[in-house]
């Protein structure tokens, strides 16, 4: 029999404005769902002290990065606060061959694009509680200066303004709730019924017509 399904291969996009927590909540998911494979984006911007090339993000140089977006290289990229970030088509087809899905940790351009080519892939928009806590957020940064988090404020609420393109909202205002729900989420999409399809249609086909007897009583 086989355990095959219609589409056994989950395409999530997590985004939120900088600041609200996604990635916090990226690192749980991927600690306990291991054969959920993290997309890791390319990005022009310069690393933060804590982040190793090739594990957060693959950092080049901008010209490496057009050229990219000029030989067609990625499924999604955008410019945001100035800095280019893309996933590569190569992480899709890898996670395709070694994983039971990918995680995509990209803002709601990117998001739009993966949906427009993916349909079937759910998208997850974390939001902060209030403006005020994502700014406490934000200056609690040793890496933020005044400039930037002004400009992520604002960048925020253009963000924000995007919520009603996603399948679901959650907020984090308490990090365990917060995961719970995203929890959910993963677990409900891998019972969908289309995912499912194949294998019902497998047992149907299976299934051996009932003997009826030819004597009447």
């Amino acid at each position: 029999m086989s355990n095959e399904r219609a589409d056994d291969f989950l395409l999530l996009i997590l985004s939120s404005p900088s600041g609200a927590g996604k990635t916090t909540l990226c690192n749980r998911l991927r600690s306990e769902f291991p054969k959920l494979r993290f997309s890791v984006s390319h990005t022009t911007r310069k690393p933060r002290p804590t982040e190793i090339d090739g594990r957060e993000y693959h950092f080049v140089e901008r010209p490496t990065f057009e050229q990219m977006v000029r030989a067609n290289a990625f499924a999604e990229w955008a410019e945001v606060h100035g800095n280019l970030y893309g996933t590569a088509l190569k992480e899709i087809e890898v996670a395709r061959q070694t994983a039971e899905g990918v995680l995509f940790d990209i803002d709601y351009q990117g998001a739009r694009q993966i949906k427009a080519h993916r349909p079937d892939a759910i998208g997850v928009f974390v939001l902060p509680p209030s403006l005020a806590e994502l700014e406490r957020r934000l200056r609690g940064r040793a890496t933020e200066d005044e400039a930037s988090t002004v400009r992520r404020l604002e960048g925020a609420k253009r963000e924000i303004a995007h919520y009603g393109f996603f399948d679901y909202v959650i907020v984090n205002d308490d990090v365990e709730q917060a995961y719970g729900r995203l929890r959910g989420i993963v677990l409900a999409e891998r019972c969908k019924r289309t995912r499912w399809a194949m294998r019902c249609e497998a047992l149907l086909t299976e299934a051996k017509p009932m003997n009826v007897s030819k004597e009447i009583p």
